[in-house]
C-alpha cells in the first residue's frame, strides 16, 4: 500500500491522480480528508482513500502508515517543514514502511543560497539514516506557479523578477506526478536521486514574449534587484517575508548556476515532459 502526504497540495495531488490512472490504490492523508474527497475526481476517489493525518501529529502518522510499505513524503514549503518531514520518516521507521519517495529540491546542499533547500538536505541526510530505500526527486520551478504571474499580465501586460539574463527550468506538476507514480510502481528506478526539468529553459524575457505571443499583445519583463524584487512581493503582493525571501533566493540561484534541462523525465516515464507553451496555452484565457 502506498501512502500519500500532502495529498491536498500540488505534487501530492498529481501524484494521486498518476497512481489512480495506473489503477494503483493508495492512502490520501490530509488534515481535513472530507474536504480532500470533495475535490477528487470520481476516477481518482474511487482508488484512493482519504485519511485523517497532522504532520504536526506523529500518533496521527503511525496509525495512518500502519500496514503500509511505500510513503509518498511532500510538504509544502514553511517555516515548520523539516520537522514534519522528519515526524514522518520517523513514523514510517516505526511502522515499517520499505520506500519513501521524497519531493526535495535543486541544490539540497548543506552551503545551499537557499534555505528551504539547505532543509531538504537535512531532511535527506535522515532518510539516508534510516535504512528505507528512498528515491528523491528533485524538480526545477512549476510551470503551474507561472499562474500567479496572470494578474499582472492581464492588468499591466508586466512580469517583474530578478533574474537578469539567466534562463529557469520549468516544470509540469503533472509530470512531477507522473515520475513519482513511476518510481511508485515499478522497482527498477527505485533508490536514486533524480532531478526533474522541462524539455527546455526559457529567461524571463524568452518567458514573457511567449506568453505576448500567445496572447497577441506585448509582455514586459522588468528585471529588479534582488532588494527591489523582495520589497515588491511583501509590499505589493503581501507575501509573507520568508516566501519573499524563498523567491529571491530560487531566482537568484538559477543566476548563480546554469539550469540545463536533461532527459531524465523521459527516462522514468519513456516520454517527453510537457512543454511550457502547451501549458500556458491551456492556461491562456488566465493571462487575459
Amino acid at each position: 500500500m502506498i501512502v500519500i502526504m500532502g495529498a491536498a497540495g500540488a505534487t501530492g495531488g498529481a501524484t494521486l491522480r498518476s497512481l489512480a490512472a495506473l489503477g494503483t490504490p493508495s492512502r490520501a492523508l490530509s488534515r481535513d480528508p472530507a474536504r480532500l474527497a470533495a475535490a477528487l475526481d470520481g476516477h481518482t476517489l474511487a482508488r484512493a482513500l482519504p485519511l485523517p493525518a497532522d504532520a504536526a501529529d506523529p500518533q496521527s502518522l503511525r496509525a495512518a502508515f500502519d500496514g503500509a510499505d511505500q510513503l509518498f513524503l511532500t510538504m509544502a514549503n514553511g517555516p515548520h517543514q523539516v520537522q514534519f518531514e522528519l515526524n514522518a520518516i520517523e513514523a514510517a521507521v516505526d511502522c515499517g514502511v520499505q520506500h519513501i519517495v521524497k519531493i526535495s529540491a535543486p541544490a539540497a546542499e548543506p552551503d545551499s543560497p537557499v534555505a528551504v533547500s539547505r532543509g531538504h538536505h537535512l531532511v535527506e541526510e535522515r532518510l539516508r539514516t534510516s535504512g528505507i530505500t528512498t528515491t528523491v526527486l528533485r524538480p526545477y520551478a512549476f510551470m503551474q506557479k507561472l499562474l500567479l504571474l496572470a494578474p499582472g499580465i492581464a492588468a499591466a501586460g508586466v512580469v517583474h523578477g530578478a533574474t537578469g539574463r539567466a534562463r529557469c527550468n520549468y516544470v509540469d506538476v503533472r509530470d512531477i506526478g507522473d515520475a513519482a507514480a513511476a518510481v511508485l510502481t515499478r522497482p527498477q528506478p527505485a533508490g536514486g536521486t533524480y532531478q526533474l526539468t522541462g524539455g527546455q529553459a526559457y529567461s524571463h524575457q524568452e518567458l514573457t514574449a511567449l506568453i505576448g505571443e500567445l496572447l497577441g499583445r506585448p509582455v514586459r519583463y522588468l528585471d529588479l534587484t534582488p532588494s527591489e524584487l523582495h520589497a515588491r512581493l511583501v509590499g505589493r503582493a503581501g507575501m509573507p517575508d520568508w516566501l519573499a525571501t524563498h523567491v529571491v533566493e530560487i531566482q537568484q540561484l538559477a543566476v548563480a548556476r546554469t539550469e540545463t534541462p536533461d532527459d531524465t523525465f523521459t527516462h522514468l516515464t519513456g516520454r517527453a515532459p510537457r512543454t511550457l507553451e502547451a501549458f500556458l496555452n491551456e492556461n491562456l484565457h488566465r493571462f487575459r
